[in-house]
């Protein structure tokens, strides 16, 4: 039983014997590694023969010779060969030209390897020889001339086609019923096409890298720009959203930023105002936009108030109903809103009393009503018994606290008493001059001459450009 198994298992060992005996050794073996080829050292894929022919060295020099002679860059250089060594000795313009030598010089047959001794020529000589290459080149500037002549023109063409279009005004203004939107879309119109003329100029003398460069240039450019004029920026597009939101009118008295006066017209960079003073103001549109406007044209109703004060011990619902009673006659009052009075405060002699009333500024100047109200009302509660006291300060006068200089010995009983003072000597009231000249009638009429300056400015130049528009709704 034993038998069988020891033949089967030297049967399985010599099928594995043959196996192993044929299959390939290399495969079996790890491949030698390939040392690297250096600059001194070309490497070779064929052996050196170990016999050289006769003239082998000849043929070698005389064809990397008649190679070089045919490369401007490499005639100066000169070879020689010994033994299937190529010796190469001479100047070159460029150090790349004695690489591109070596590397020719390796190509031909039965070279074994290469001394490179070639060096840069840094002589004056090889240096005027360069300007050669800017004589050539100006000639091939020559050459294209007309080229360059035909493409100006196209891009001149294309760039005046963008002009024209964007001198259509009146198509703009219907499509965008804004001046300064108007203004803005012809303006990207002449950029888009004075761009797009300057591509097809540059493509057609083959410089189109040359224009990605000079664009990306001005990206980049643009981007440094646009932190530098972040402000104006800001003004611009504040400009644009005023034209667009129209928050006022051309001689609307406005309150903008605590500066007060008319509004003469809105422009691309700022509000021009005329104060109340006849001054001209100029607000940045970017502070227009951000800021609270206060605009007293757009309704003309108007209230007045003032204070006054009557005595502590006075009743101040009489002092009341007696105000209001003088304001209803007064002719430029308004009876709806109806006029009205409120205790303001108590102070520390009076009991202060607020009285407002209401005017049409289409009819009475703001200041003129308040100016006339004020004096109506006040002789109206000194003629009822109404007393308008000023300012009460009591002093109390402590005799502890005097110093010693104000008391005086007395050689009597050596007793310290206080000096006696003067009594204070009464001063009398004044007294009002009478007037026998009767009270003018006051004009309380609106104050246009400030309407009529601006009036006046905005005629003088008509032709300035103003972003405000009556024909559109006012915010």
């Amino acid at each position: 039983m034993m038998r069988p198994r020891l033949q089967a298992g030297r049967a399985c060992l010599a099928a594995l014997l043959l196996f192993l005996g044929s299959a390939p050794v290399a495969a079996l073996l790890p491949a030698p590694s390939t040392p690297t080829a250096t600059a001194e050292e070309p490497a070779t894929t064929t052996t050196i023969d170990p016999q050289q022919e006769a003239g082998s060295d000849d043929r070698i020099a005389e064809r990397i010779a008649g190679i070089f002679a045919e490369l401007p860059a490499l005639s100066d250089v000169r070879v020689s060969v010994s033994e299937g060594v190529v010796s190469l000795e001479g100047s070159v313009a460029d150090m790349a030209d004695s690489q591109r030598a070596e590397a020719i010089a390796s190509r031909v047959s039965g070279v074994v390897t290469i001394e490179n001794a070639l060096r840069r020529d840094v002589s004056v000589d090889r240096g005027l020889a360069g300007l050669a290459g800017v004589s050539e080149r100006f000639s091939e500037f020559i050459a294209m001339l007309p080229l360059i002549g035909a493409a100006i023109v196209v891009g001149l063409l294309i760039a005046a086609l963008g002009y024209v279009i964007a001198s259509l005004t009146g198509l703009w203004n219907r499509l965008a019923r804004n001046t300064f939107l108007a203004g803005l879309i012809a303006s990207a119109i002449r950029f888009g096409f004075v761009i797009g003329g300057l591509v097809v100029a540059l493509d057609m003398i083959g410089a189109a890298a040359l224009l990605g460069a000079v664009l990306g240039g001005a990206g980049v450019i643009g981007i440094a720009l646009g932190f530098a004029m972040r402000d104006t920026i800001e003004n611009y597009v504040a400009s644009l959203m005023l034209s667009l939101r129209q928050p006022f009118r051309a001689n609307d008295h406005v309150v903008i930023e605590g500066q007060e006066g008319r509004v003469i017209r809105l422009t691309s960079r700022a509000t021009i105002l005329m104060t109340l003073d006849g001054n001209h103001l100029r607000i940045p549109n970017s502070t227009v936009f951000k800021a609270v406007i206060l605009n007293y044209t757009r309704n003309p109703q108007r209230r007045f108030e003032f204070l006054l004060g009557i005595d502590a011990d006075d009743s101040p619902d009489a002092a009341r109903a007696l105000g209001v009673k003088v304001l209803n006659a007064l002719d430029f009052v308004l009876a709806e809103p109806e006029p009205a009075a409120i205790v303001e405060e108590v102070g520390d002699s009076n009991i202060v009393i607020r009285f407002l009333g209401w005017m049409d500024q289409d009819k009475t100047d703001y200041f003129k009503a308040r100016s006339r109200a004020i004096p109506a009302v006040k002789d109206a509660l000194e003629s009822a018994g109404f007393a308008l006291p000023e300012p009460i300060y009591r002093l109390r006068f402590d005799s502890s606290a005097l110093p010693p200089m104000a008391l005086s010995p007395q050689l009597s009983d050596g007793a310290r008493t206080s000096s006696a003072a003067p009594a204070p000597t009464a001063t009398p009231a004044k007294v009002s001059p009478a007037v026998d000249a009767p009270a003018p009638v006051e004009d309380v009429s609106p104050e246009n001459e400030i309407a009529r300056m601006v009036d006046a400015e905005r005629a003088m130049a008509p032709g300035e450009k103003d972003l405000l528009d009556s024909s559109r709704p006012v915010e």
